[in-house]
């Protein structure tokens, strides 16, 4: 118990001081985390045997991961890389033409894999192979596919990416509660602690949370503030309509019950209902698919493979932003 709450109180300190260092560091963060997903996947399927006579086959992989790490953080910030380069210097010039030819650099650094992968072909040794380049090309499908969906909400305001961060924690922690206490009836067989009394109840509180979690988060500029560059600073800038509050007058009733007469709500808020609902819903079918996962390939520990299953659960609710 002692191990669990030191490493808790690491884990979410250290997330809180990223969170507050901003932007940057944010997408840092999920760069490393993707750099140890896909160390986990690579070696899932590596046969230390069939490896042996294949020298400097394991670094075709990263060769392609890498290709795509370019090709996607490429696209998404080569705007806010121009914007942080000084114009009248040969900086500039030069990342200039870096981001107008980036699609052609990543088309020939595939070229280049591709043709490494074909000469690196071994008698009885196609089959192992050919399974190692489609599974190479599945993950990075899946990785950066994903990936791109959360640095662009990063980069659009780290409200976007808390937001539905916290949710999926939040929805987590009550189908547990909910569940552990009320439980009764069998939700999914691959899952057999998921009930669906921990299924409905949790609906509830997770929209609940996300309506009261709205309210607060988007009251901090910091948080809301899309980043048009590359710096690490602290921004300020307009809002928005959807972070201006909005006032409404409360029946007389109510007034007479407790001290208030009109709340303030912010529009984003009704939004936040609906990504309350969709995580509600969707979400945990990450967490049915990592279930799946870990049987299939008979995975028990929490290695950074288990991590990439269930950073899954946040993706689906990162793409309801989009």
């Amino acid at each position: 118990m002692w191990i669990r709450t030191y490493s808790t109180v690491w884990m979410i300190g250290g997330f809180a001081l990223v969170v507050y260092m901003g932007h940057l560091y944010i997408t840092a963060m999920v760069v490393v985390i993707q750099i140890f997903m896909a160390k986990e996947l690579f070696n899932l399927l590596r046969k230390a045997h069939e490896d042996e006579h294949l020298p400097g086959f394991r670094l075709l992989n990263w060769h392609f991961f890498f290709t795509a790490m370019l090709f996607v953080y490429g696209r998404l910030l080569s705007q806010p890389l121009v914007n942080s380069v000084t114009p009248d210097k040969f900086l500039y010039q030069f990342v200039s033409s870096l981001i107008k030819y980036q699609m052609a650099i990543c088309y020939f650094l595939y070229i280049a894999g591709f043709m490494w992968f074909i000469l690196t072909l071994k008698k009885n040794m196609y089959k192992y192979q050919f399974r190692q380049y489609a599974w190479t090309h599945m993950i990075l499908i899946v990785v950066f596919t994903q990936s791109s969906f959360t640095v662009a909400n990063i980069f659009e305001g780290i409200f976007w990416f808390l937001l539905p961060a916290s949710l999926i924690v939040i929805n987590d922690i009550f189908a547990y509660v909910v569940g552990f206490f009320f439980g009764r009836t069998p939700l999914i067989k691959l899952s057999p602690k998921k009930t669906w009394e921990g299924f409905i109840g949790v609906s509830v509180t997770t929209m609940i949370s996300a309506f009261v979690l709205a309210n607060i988060l988007g009251r901090f500029q910091w948080l809301t503030c899309p980043r048009k560059d590359l710096s690490t600073g602290w921004l300020q800038c307009d809002p928005g309509p959807l972070f201006k509050p909005e006032y409404y007058t409360l029946p007389g009733w109510i007034s007479q019950w407790f001290p208030w007469k009109e709340i303030s709500i912010l529009p984003v808020q009704w939004h936040a209902l609906c990504l309350g609902l969709f995580a509600s819903i969707i979400a945990p079918f990450g967490g049915f698919f990592a279930s799946g996962f870990k049987r299939a390939f008979k995975i028990k520990d929490r290695t950074s493979v288990i991590v990439y299953l269930d950073m899954v659960e946040l993706q689906i609710e990162w793409i309801a932003r989009w």
